[in-house]
């Protein structure tokens, strides 16, 4: 990476940067060098909900902060990547927990789908914490180049190779697998803000370059929460007992090897609050193909009508990060949205990473109208704002669609999670 980084950045490619990236995104070969974790089709996504679903209730109560398995499972339902990509969707999560389970059992379960939609939500009426959170990124990047002790000192936490041997174990299974246990990554964000003094936002952009459910607002605020960043005079500190406590000693750090506390690195900032206007219910015009991104591959199904259309689908995976993303996570991202398009409308439907290549792909099917699914602030967010004038030069309309989820439960985002989490109650009255 040490070698690399200055190579990488001077190559990253933006969406509007025609030629630089290949205009379709290949499926991988069966013989592909790794194997993944998390296989990215609906159908698998089905199944894992159906295997833990009996456990959602006091078992996951009991269990869920217990990081026991080399792979990160355990206590834990294992269904991010899935809901992430929307191959299944919260609501679907839900009604399924709720099937089994009381809302007192599964208390604990419930409140961590809505967790995901509250970091949504906040965002979405934050959008500023995301550009501020990019501009930190690149502040660090430009630190790399200059600070060779802090450029060394990241080198080793993203190899695994520092003087803490949980931490490098939690390193290297998150570049290997895309994935890491929940509390495992508090600890991680903890240790590499606290103990090993490096850029919180680029310890973000690690777990979003290499982490199969990366998600923009889940992610960001979460390494901002653990920073004392996004709740303030709130940090999380690391602690050798808890970790030995919840690993149930499978690792056993010395007080030593820890930051005795946990000093927000940077002032606390607060961000104005904007309404989400989201759009209204579209009647959808002649002519009209679907787009499908990663960020809500199952959203279009919301539609009727959709069957026969033009199909494509659009991966922004790879803008995650100035830095190179994970093969892993442009594959299961690629893969997934190719799953759809054949079991949603039976067709091999082509897979972009450019807004030109999608805006010439509208403009040969004869669209008058590409239909997507409503993506939150993020990298996907941008892209569809970048291709919308592209479109709109040929004539044709972007219209987004918004999930009757989403419009529930973003717009309650406003203050912290606790407020957030009274309106529950009521979200499951309407979703049951």
């Amino acid at each position: 990476m040490r070698k690399n980084l200055a190579t990488r950045r001077k190559n990253t490619s933006s969406l509007l940067e025609v030629g630089r990236i290949p205009s379709t995104v290949k499926a991988p070969s069966k013989n592909t060098r790794f194997k993944m974790m998390f296989t990215p089709t609906r159908a698998a996504a089905l199944e894992a909900l159906d295997r833990f679903i009996p456990s959602a209730g006091i078992t996951y109560a009991r269990r869920r902060n217990f990081d026991l398995r080399p792979d990160g499972s355990g206590g834990v339902s294992q269904l991010s990547p899935y809901i992430r990509h929307r191959l299944i969707s919260e609501e679907e999560v839900l009604q399924a927990t709720l099937s089994q389970h009381s809302p007192r059992d599964a208390e604990k379960f419930i409140q961590e789908v809505f967790w995901r939609s509250y970091w949504k939500g906040w965002l979405e009426m934050r959008p500023q914490a995301w550009m501020q959170y990019k501009q930190a990124v690149q502040a660090g990047l430009n630190r790399l180049q200059s600070e060779a002790g802090l450029r060394q000192a990241f080198d080793s936490a993203c190899r695994g190779e520092t003087d803490i041997e949980c931490f490098n174990f939690w390193s290297q299974n998150l570049v290997k697998n895309g994935y890491i246990h929940n509390h495992a990554r508090m600890w991680f964000a903890s240790i590499w803000i606290f103990t090993l003094r490096l850029p919180w936002a680029l310890g973000a952009d690690f777990f979003l370059r290499h982490l199969l459910d990366g998600d923009p607002a889940s992610n960001t605020l979460g390494w901002k929460w653990v920073a004392g960043l996004q709740t303030e005079g709130k940090t999380y500190l690391a602690r050798a007992s808890n970790i030995a406590e919840f690993t149930e000693n499978r690792f056993q750090p010395e007080d030593a090897d820890l930051a005795p506390y946990a000093e927000p690195p940077e002032p606390f900032q607060r961000f104005d609050r904007q309404p989400i206007l989201f759009p209204d219910t579209p009647r959808l015009a002649e002519n009209a193909v679907l787009l499908l991104h990663e960020d809500d591959l199952w959203g279009g199904a919301q539609l009727d009508g959709l069957n026969g259309l033009p199909v494509a689908a659009m991966i922004c995976a790879q803008y995650r990060s100035p830095l190179t993303v994970a093969e892993r996570v442009k594959s299961f991202t690629a893969d997934a949205a190719r799953n759809t398009a054949d079991v949603l409308f039976g067709t091999d439907a082509p897979i972009f990473d450019t807004v030109e290549d999608v805006a010439t792909w509208a403009k040969q099917s004869g669209a008058h109208n590409v239909v997507t699914a409503y993506a939150p602030t993020g990298p996907v967010s941008e892209a569809l704002s970048q291709l919308e004038p592209m479109l709109k030069s040929n004539d044709i309309r972007l219209t987004r669609v918004a999930r009757d989820y989403d419009k529930m439960c973003w717009p309650h985002a406003t203050k912290g999670f606790f407020p957030f989490k009274k309106n529950i109650p009521e979200f499951i009255n309407k979703i049951r």
